[in-house]
């Protein structure tokens, strides 16, 4: 196969191994030096995009996609949820109430936790939570043992207070418990129905569930506070969340998880872009190293370009030969790293190296990384390309 004639003069300068050994050292460092540094930049940001989507699918798991709220309250709970799961998308609403409560056991133990109250049946198609269940179920909170109700604890928070199912344990709220005699401040005693995991330590060190009328009374609530959605796309929530003041009236107030969540995503985000800048400095180590060797090899070559600018060869045409001597080093640099990169990536999924899910399949991030360390490596072509084709061809052949 006929080459083109820069390629041709480019390659074989590139391969020539005797008077220009030294040289050809140094490319060879330039292309490893890529190699390592695209395959770093590769593997940093799978870890990244794989703890990303870690969190987002724990934090999307532990709580519904959308949370809406009525100016002037929730007046007919039954009827609000009729309403949102009209919303185009939506295919889950579910009552809630959340209150702040003193957990004790019989053991001594005590935490402050989060209660919320819920409809098992209706929960269930919001969140998680029943999946998450360990022991015990969802629908024990439905049975209660007299004036006992069931409650559902957090794996960590039943570890650390030394709680199984079945033990009791004592409620007591800032809002007291309602009577027929008004609010009483007083502890009132659950049973534990069930322990769940839902992945994330603040749920699961500082959460319990209990039935939505119970957590009412014990809060001193008289409608729900908040209506739970889940949507048939995350992804979609923030628009569907903007559609339910328009369809439903202004009087409706929703926010989305990635709202309720955008600092820490901004945050995981701005890391993720300052591991992979820091980790491509390298590649530019590499592109100057490219630079360097293609300076040395105009110094060495100089008789050799006077002579074919004699024989006619253009400017521009020794200007691309330099430029694709440096194209080659970064191309063969760039490739193999972005193929160690890969399998690399492959490995550590595949057989669990790391316990952190990664995932591969992000062809945006992959493309970036490759054209980023191909432009940069062109750049680096520029400046020994352009001194090359200025050469006085006079001048070079004048002492030779």
């Amino acid at each position: 196969m006929d080459l083109p004639f820069e390629l041709f003069v480019a390659l074989r300068y590139l391969l020539a191994k005797r008077k220009q050994a030294f040289i050809s050292v140094i490319s060879l460092i330039s292309a490893l030096g890529v190699t390592v540094g695209v395959m770093a930049v590769l593997i940093a940001l799978a870890l990244m995009t794989g703890l990303q989507g870690e969190l987002r699918d724990r934090i999307v798991g532990s709580m519904a996609h959308a949370y809406v709220q009525k100016a002037g309250g929730l007046t007919d709970p039954e009827a609000e949820v009729k309403k949102l799961l009209s919303v185009p998308r939506v295919i889950g609403a579910a009552p809630i109430v959340q209150g702040k409560a003193l957990l004790t056991s019989d053991g001594g133990g005590e935490a402050f936790i989060e209660v919320k109250g819920i409809v098992p049946e209706q929960e269930r198609t919001v969140t998680q939570i029943e999946r998450a269940m360990l022991t015990g179920s969802l629908d024990a909170l439905n049975t209660a043992a007299g004036d006992v109700s069931g409650i559902l604890l957090g794996k960590d928070l039943a570890a650390n207070l030394h709680i199984s199912v079945g033990d009791r344990v004592r409620l007591l709220t800032p809002e007291g418990t309602l009577t027929p005699f008004g609010p009483i401040m007083r502890p009132r005693l659950f049973k534990v129905a069930g322990t769940f995991s839902l992945g994330l330590f603040e749920y699961d060190s500082g959460y319990g569930f209990v039935r939505l009328d119970v957590a009412e009374r014990m809060l001193g609530r008289t409608l729900p506070d908040l209506i739970e959605l889940r949507i048939d796309d995350m992804f979609a929530a923030p628009q569907v969340v903007k559609s339910i003041p328009a369809r439903l009236g202004s009087d409706y107030l929703a926010q989305d998880w990635a709202d309720l969540n955008g600092a820490l995503f901004s945050a995981l985000w701005i890391e993720k872009m300052a591991i992979s800048i820091t980790i491509g400095l390298i590649v530019m180590v590499a592109a100057l190293n490219i630079a360097g060797s293609l300076i040395l090899l105009v110094m060495e070559k100089s008789r050799d370009i006077a002579i074919l600018k004699t024989m006619g060869s253009s400017a521009v045409s020794i200007r691309r030969i330099f430029m694709l001597q440096g194209l080659v080093i970064g191309v063969l640099g760039t490739s193999t790293g972005a193929a160690a990169g890969y399998a690399l990536i492959y490995i550590l999924d595949r057989y669990k190296l790391i316990q952190v899910p990664i995932d591969v399949y992000q062809p945006v991030d992959f493309a970036i990384v490759v054209l980023a360390a191909l432009a940069i490596c062109f750049v680096a072509t520029i400046y020994p390309a352009r001194q090359a084709s200025r050469l006085d061809p006079a001048q070079a052949l004048r002492y030779q």
